[in-house]
């Protein structure tokens, strides 16, 4: 598994999450503006920081006054902390401070580890701690740092993506042809889903296979997808397809929205070599109850291999897990609170009820009444 906990202060409407711990599932529900966007916008930030793009993030979502927690008159600093779940519990913490100037820079950055020393007598564990950037800077050092620890990390971050398929409009870039060679991994947005499917249909046909027959068990009228480059341009390639009883060639212009968001997510959780972390923002968008109770399979499998993070207001999701997969993110305080349910403490609630039903009754919280 990738992350073992996290801890954000003063980021957004996160004052002090205290430190949540991470599974191989984990499903945030809550309602609206309670922080669950704000956590899943603390891992773009965290994406932006290792592409040494932290002031073009900044500066597209507010500078420092807007990104820190109620401004920079109330918080003096941003902290991250993030410890992984590998045989070395390697860390990476960070702090970021407001300049003159409403930029974000780094005050202090740090890469860690454990190391076991064996001798005849006993075990011991050292903390190997290395401060990778003394502060000041605009972007980060990880790159730039070739400790043990800090090799780890940029595997991580270079493994790890944020999914949002929302866009299906016309003019949407999974709606639009890609490059024929533009499928080294799946896009965030979907936007490279053709030369993508184009690539397993070649190199894992069981995995295409399966994809092709969960999209026809959702959408019936579906009978396979017909994925050759583009007869004019060879270098490009459109998300075309067959419908049944048809000899007729189909485009993505002729899907609904709900069909091509499980086409891209599909993909995403049944190709061969999944991101060692997932991130996906209300999947459940547009999606038949059916289609629902499908996802939700796919990302119990896909959690046996890549850790899952998903953010969901949807009932049907969420009756699809069970309490220790699930955290109710609230408002309380003026801040954002996490809190990860338990079967245990839910057992009398549960002999009648759903985990979903509970949700809806504010029995465990995450609701605005």
């Amino acid at each position: 598994m990738g992350i073992n906990s996290i801890e954000i202060k003063n980021f957004k409407s996160i004052r002090d999450s205290g430190k949540i711990e991470l599974k191989e599932l984990n499903v945030l529900i809550g309602p609206n503006g309670a922080g669950k966007t704000n956590f899943i916008s603390f891992f773009k930030m965290l994406n932006s920081i290792y592409e040494e793009k932290l002031q073009l993030y900044s500066g597209i979502n507010g500078r420092a006054d807007n990104l820190l927690y109620f401004g920079v008159k109330k918080s003096e600093s941003l902290y991250g902390k993030i410890t992984f779940d590998n045989d070395y519990k390697n860390e990476y913490e960070f702090k970021l401070v407001p300049d003159n100037s409403g930029n974000l820079i780094f005050a202090e950055e740090w890469s860690s580890y454990k190391e076991s020393e064996l001798s005849y007598i006993s075990q011991s564990i050292y903390d190997k701690n290395k401060k990778i950037n003394a502060g000041g800077t605009l972007e980060t050092n990880l790159k730039k740092s070739d400790g043990f620890g800090t090799q780890y990390l940029r595997e991580f971050f270079e493994s790890f993506k944020i999914y949002h398929f929302h866009d299906t409009s016309f003019n949407s870039k999974v709606k639009q042809p890609c490059e024929l060679n533009d499928y080294a991994y799946l896009y965030e947005d979907g936007g490279n889903i053709a030369a993508f499917l184009y690539r397993l249909s070649k190199e894992k046909p069981d995995n295409f296979k399966m994809i092709e027959n969960v999209i026809n068990s959702i959408a019936p009228f579906f009978q396979k997808f017909y994925l050759v480059p583009d007869e004019i341009d060879k270098n490009r390639i459109f998300l075309r397809w067959y419908e049944k009883g048809s000899d007729k060639i189909f485009s993505s212009h002729n899907l609904s929205d709900g069909t091509l968001r499980m086409i891209c997510l599909t993909t995403l959780l049944l190709q061969s070599q999944k991101p060692a972390t997932i991130i996906i923002d209300e999947p459940e968008l547009g999606l038949h109850p059916f289609a629902i109770s499908k996802l939700a399979s796919m990302l119990k499998i896909a959690s046996k291999e890549s850790q899952i993070i998903v953010s969901t207001q949807s009932v049907e999701l969420i009756n699809e897990f069970s309490p220790e997969d699930i955290i109710v993110v609230d408002r309380a305080d003026n801040q954002t609170v996490f809190k990860r349910q338990s079967s245990e403490e839910l057992s009398d609630w549960l002999e009648e009820y759903s985990i979903g039903e509970l949700w809806d009754k504010n029995v465990i919280g995450g609701n605005p009444l």
